[in-house]
């Protein structure tokens, strides 16, 4: 086992040196200070991944016989006989050895999380003021991953105006050509149980009827399954002055669309689900069979791997953006910004009330990162703070969120 030592100044500097000689993957062994420095003790990969091969070869099975009860037997008979403590010995050794293995990925993830905070805690004490932007994006909601990439890609001089407009950039708003009131057709509107789809169906339809007129309108609905679901959506198009249609399959739907070929928009409110129902396929080919674009609608309020979930289950190819909602409920909107940003969903609108139409706002990007950060300065119970940040960046990693396109 060729283990080799590396001495330098910093725990970066040895990390590098590793990093050069043996590769990103060396297994740490120990990690000590020194005179002048540190001293790290290394193992190539490939010699260790060797070991662990060796330790996995398969021996012949033991015969269950205790050890203590081998012994006993060895004592009794001659010793030329008795073999079976010496396979008791061998399946002893190659549990030592995995162990001794175990204990070794054991030790280098530790010493790697202890490096990743201590180099976070010398980032802190060389440049508080990326320490401070970073507190900001934590406390507004922004993923830790993403949080990671703008500290990484940061410019000396760089400020919150720059994270602002790193995030705008990066963030797709409709244009005027893209407003599904504008263009018009046929738009289904999901998301799970309790996302306001009914309201917002019934905002857009207001919008939509001031613009163009309540017979140039319809609206339709899947949801046959919720008590008065289609009695709620029936009362905002008396209100509208626009036809109601209840639809149950992709047949039924097929033939009212024939029957609405001279609206110019078709709104359909779809039944609440959550992202792991199983009826999601099922609606999901109905629309993808009739042509239907669809518009999921993001609760501001819930937590961030809830939103990534259902961003996860709920786009497709047919989902031609997003509206967030209950703006008003939330306290930061980051988490949903972030979502937003990493599934590449376009903000068409965003919702914050119950108000049939007021409550429905186009996007002003400006006034939305703004509002964003206005909470994370506040004192709350799930506020984090700067000597909590090495612990939580360490070892954090993923995939690209942003495009490549920041602020000079």
């Amino acid at each position: 086992m060729n283990v080799k030592k590396f001495v330098a100044t910093t725990s970066r500097e040895a990390l590098r040196l590793i990093r050069i000689e043996m590769g990103a993957d060396a297994v740490i062994l120990s990690n000590r200070k020194v005179d002048g420095g540190v001293e790290i003790m290394a193992l190539a990969s490939a010699e260790f991944a060797q070991l662990t091969h060796e330790s996995r070869q398969p021996v012949p099975a033991p015969v269950p016989v205790p050890i203590r009860a081998a012994i006993v037997a060895q004592k009794r008979a001659p010793a030329a006989v008795v073999a079976e403590p010496a396979k008791s010995s061998i399946s002893t050794m190659q549990m030592e050895q995995q162990g001794i293995l175990s204990e070794l990925k054991f030790m280098r993830n530790m010493m790697q999380e202890q490096m990743d905070c201590q180099s976070w805690s010398d980032r802190q004490q060389r440049d508080p003021q990326r320490t401070r932007i970073l507190r900001d994006l934590l406390n507004a909601g922004f993923s830790a991953s993403l949080s990671r990439q703008m500290i990484g890609k940061m410019p000396a001089t760089a400020n919150m105006e720059w994270v602002r407009q790193v995030l705008g950039n990066n963030l797709r708003i409709a244009t005027k050509q893209e407003d599904i009131i504008v263009r018009g057709g046929v738009v289904a509107l999901i998301g799970p149980t309790g996302v306001g789809k009914t309201t917002t169906t019934a905002k857009l339809a207001a919008r939509a009827v001031v613009r163009y007129g309540a017979d140039k309108v319809a609206l339709l609905t899947t949801d046959s399954y919720r008590i008065g679901a289609h009695e709620q959506l029936r009362i905002y198009g008396k209100i509208l002055g626009v036809t109601v249609h209840l639809v149950r399959d992709t047949e039924d739907l097929r033939q009212t669309l024939a029957g609405l070929k001279n609206k110019h928009l078709v709104l359909i409110d779809t039944i609440g689900m959550g992202q792991h129902d199983s009826r999601m396929a099922a609606q999901a080919e109905m629309f993808n069979a009739t042509g239907v674009k669809r518009l999921l609608l993001l609760n501001a309020t819930s937590s961030g791997d809830t939103l990534n979930d259902v961003a996860c289950m709920y786009n497709g190819a047919g989902v031609i953006g997003c509206i967030p909602t209950k703006l008003d409920e939330a306290v930061t909107f980051g988490t949903v910004l972030d979502v937003a940003m990493r599934h590449k969903l376009i903000l068409h609108y965003i919702a914050n009330g119950q108000r049939v139409p007021e409550d429905l706002h186009e996007v002003n990007m400006e006034y939305l990162l703004h509002r964003a950060f206005k909470q994370s300065a506040k004192a709350a119970p799930f506020t984090l703070h700067e000597l909590e940040f090495p612990a939580l960046m360490a070892g954090v990693g993923a995939a690209p969120i942003m495009r490549e396109k920041y602020a000079t």
